[in-house]
Formats: structure tokens, C-alpha cells, sequence
């Protein structure tokens, strides 16, 4: 009987025991303890739940890298495509690919990259998102279309004559044509003095290479950069419409900017205002062209996308 009595103690000893030791192992612990060489922070185990969960975004943010370039590998060549064969219209004239405003375009996407690289798509593709269209990385013509539409809101919006007492007639030396007519050299007074701190940065710039006249101004010989039309009426206008009844709005517009004063034709290369696409190809690839498209909005002048000679002040 004192056997039996000494076992039945001694099993409820043990059974005791275990169930403390079990609730002791079933509560959180908190702290810290070591773990692979690692210091592990223990909570309500929230640590392991995470690093499951980081082991299961990172295929899926691979699978995105992934995506995207393939998109840019397969947008390139598209790209390559279409800046010569893309078809449009402005200004009721069908159009043929977007080679011709390239420098426009990278200015606008600020990149560097080649138009029929993957750098280029890429910074496409960023322009289409800020600008709520697909992105693509494809220069199609929904986005030709939108960057069209930018450029031409940030042109000169007014085109009323100005105060008699805003215009000033520049020197013929200021001209392409040093025969012009003082009537056809008229300049809104605002707009020349802009005109001529642009020159000015521009002769002190050796890599345009322009001729330079002892005072460092821009050389009476030299022609980029020359004025070939400023102030017009719409009298002057309308002249100009009948010489060149193909012209189309695109090219000599019914209410010009240039009745304001504030729209100068700049010499940039070329058959000075001849908006043939060979002729406006030769263009845009000057170093004159080229830097008025990186420089000239510092200045105030704001391009018409179609005719690169185009340049009007805005301030």
C-alpha cells in the first residue's frame, strides 16, 4: 500500500512538471537569441513571416525587371522603324515618320540615347507615364501626336499687331538679306534685345564655330543666325500666301505670329524657309539648330516644331 502511495506521488510530481514545462515553451518569448551566426529578434514571430515574404517578392520584382526590358528590346527596333515610316498629318499635309524633329524630341524626353535604342525607349516610356499614355517605349502616333500638342501649347498665343512705340528697326547687318527693306526689318523691342544676348552666347560658343568680328560679335560675312523675317503685316501676309499657294497652314499661317513683332526667322542651314522635308532634314542637323533647340528657351524663344528656322519669344 506505501508502494502504491509512493507512485502516485511521484507520477503527479512528473505530470506536474511536464505541464509547466509545457506552458513555459508555449508562451512568446521576447529578446533576442542567436540563429545561423545571426542575431534573431523573437516577437509573436512576425520575423520569420517576413523573410518568407521577401523570399516571395523577389521573383516577382525579377519577373517585372524581366518584362521591362524585354518591352525595350522589342520597342527599339520599332522605333527604328517608325522614325521613317510612322504616318501622319498636320496641317493638311500627310506626313512620313518623325526623323526630322529628333532633336526636339530627345530635348523633351531629356535623353541622349540614339532614337533606336533601348536608353531612348526607356526614357520614352517615362515621358508616356507623366503623360498618361501607354507606356510603351513606342514612338507611335498617339504619343507623336501628344508631344505635338506640347510643343504647340508653349508657343506664342497672342497675334495682334503691337504699339507702333514697341517695334524697333534693326540694323541690315542684323539680316540675312542686308537689302531688306526697313519696313521688313521692324523687330518687337523686347524680342531684339533677346535676340541679341542670344547671338552674343552664341559667337562665345567656339564650338558653333561662328565668324567673329573684332568686337566678338557676330561677323557681317557670317549667316547662321542672320534674321530672315520679323514684324510682318497681314497685308505682307497675305502676299506671301498668294506667292506660295501650296504653303498650307503648316507653313505660312492665315493669323501669323509674326504680325506680333516677337516671332523671328532665324538662318539655320539650308534653302533659308523652305519647309521641303530634305531641306528641313539638312536643318536640323546643323550645330546652329541644334544648339538653339538646347539653349534658346534660356533666352526666352520657343520653336515651331514644323520649320526649324521658326523662333518665337514668349517672356
Amino acid at each position: 500500500m506505501r508502494h502504491a502511495h509512493t507512485h502516485l506521488v511521484l507520477f503527479f510530481i512528473v505530470l506536474a512538471t511536464f505541464l509547466v514545462a509545457a506552458s513555459f515553451d508555449s508562451r512568446p518569448v521576447h529578446g533576442q537569441s542567436r540563429e545561423g551566426g545571426k542575431t534573431v529578434r523573437r516577437g509573436t514571430g512576425g520575423s520569420r513571416v517576413k523573410r518568407t515574404a521577401l523570399v516571395r517578392e523577389k521573383p516577382a520584382e525579377a519577373s517585372r525587371e524581366s518584362s521591362t526590358a524585354s518591352s525595350l528590346r522589342l520597342a527599339a527596333p520599332r522605333n527604328a522603324s517608325l522614325r521613317r515610316e510612322l504616318s501622319w498629318t498636320f496641317g493638311g499635309k500627310q506626313q512620313r515618320g518623325w526623323h526630322i524633329y529628333e532633336p526636339l524630341i530627345s530635348r523633351l524626353l531629356q535623353t541622349e540615347h540614339d532614337s533606336t535604342s533601348e536608353g531612348f525607349a526607356a526614357a520614352l516610356t517615362s515621358w508616356q507615364k507623366r503623360s498618361g499614355l501607354k507606356p510603351s517605349g513606342v514612338l507611335d502616333k498617339e504619343s507623336l501626336n501628344a508631344m505635338v500638342s506640347e510643343w504647340q501649347g508653349k508657343r506664342l498665343q497672342e497675334r495682334s499687331y503691337p504699339p507702333p512705340e514697341d517695334l524697333v528697326t534693326a540694323p541690315a547687318s542684323d539680316f540675312y538679306d542686308p537689302t531688306r527693306a526697313d519696313d521688313l526689318r521692324q523687330v518687337e523691342r523686347k524680342t531684339y534685345a533677346a535676340y541679341k544676348r542670344l547671338v552674343a552666347t552664341a559667337v562665345a560658343d567656339r564650338s558653333l564655330g561662328l565668324a567673329r568680328s573684332s568686337k566678338g560679335e557676330l561677323a557681317p560675312t557670317e549667316k547662321y543666325l542672320k534674321i530672315i523675317s520679323a514684324f510682318r503685316s497681314r497685308e505682307y501676309q497675305e502676299k506671301l500666301r498668294r506667292k506660295s499657294p501650296n504653303a498650307g497652314r503648316a507653313g505660312l499661317a492665315v493669323n501669323s505670329p509674326h504680325f506680333t513683332g516677337r516671332t523671328l526667322d532665324l538662318f539655320v542651314g539650308g534653302e533659308p524657309v523652305e519647309t521641303k522635308n530634305s531641306n528641313r532634314a539638312i536643318q536640323v542637323q546643323t550645330r546652329v539648330y541644334q544648339w538653339l533647340v538646347r539653349n534658346a528657351d534660356r533666352f526666352g524663344f520657343r520653336p515651331y516644331y514644323y520649320e526649324p528656322w521658326h523662333w518665337e519669344y514668349v517672356k
